[in-house]
């Protein structure tokens, strides 16, 4: 068989098309998510901790990281919460009040801000002259989905709450049935 420059260029177009053939399908292979339940058995008690500066919530067993979600936060997202109305996400550790589907946004994981160390701080601020004799503390914030179609708010990073944890509404019921009320939930800067 005589081997022409032709042959070359036919073989290295079919090599180009093969390698993007397989590239594109590695590609669809990593976009495919594994879930929270193919990680976790059902009744696995867990841990949330939530990066604010990385826009971050992250699902811990014990001391292992299991699975990491974006998340947007209130439409002031620097700094912990004052008082009610500054549009700031808390900071500091808390537990789950209370749990329940959502009209609006799917479903909705009520924390219990305020606490103990969230009116701690609220009154030095109050004796420091930062909080105005008035001024209210808040409270009803939690962790929850967004409106029907509008996923893109949370890859776009648009904070758009008034001081919630917000992601996407696939991954608040995903993480949904393993929070209970002896779940920990660390909201840092």
């Amino acid at each position: 068989m005589k081997v022409t420059p032709l042959y070359f260029v036919y073989f290295g177009m079919f090599l180009l098309l093969f390698s993007c053939k397989s590239e594109t399908e590695s590609k669809k292979a990593e976009t495919v998510e594994t879930t929270l339940k193919q990680l976790l058995p059902t009744k696995t008690a867990i841990r949330i901790l939530i990066d604010k500066s990385d826009y971050t919530l992250s699902v811990f067993a014990s001391d292992t990281l299991v699975k990491e979600y974006a998340v947007v936060f209130g439409g002031n997202p620097t700094g912990d919460k004052h008082k009610e109305g500054d549009k700031r996400t808390p900071e500091g550790v808390f537990g789950m009040r209370d749990k329940y589907p959502h009209r609006n946004w799917s479903k909705f994981i009520w924390i219990d801000y305020p606490n103990a160390d969230s009116w701690k701080k609220f009154n030095q601020r109050k004796a420091d002259g930062i909080i105005k004799d008035g001024e209210t503390i808040g409270g009803e914030v939690g962790i929850h989905g967004v409106p029907d179609g509008m996923d893109h708010m949370i890859d776009d990073k648009r904070n758009w709450t008034l001081g919630c944890i917000s992601m996407k509404n696939a991954a608040i019921n995903e993480i949904y049935p393993y929070i209970t009320k002896r779940t920990q939930i660390k909201i840092q800067p």
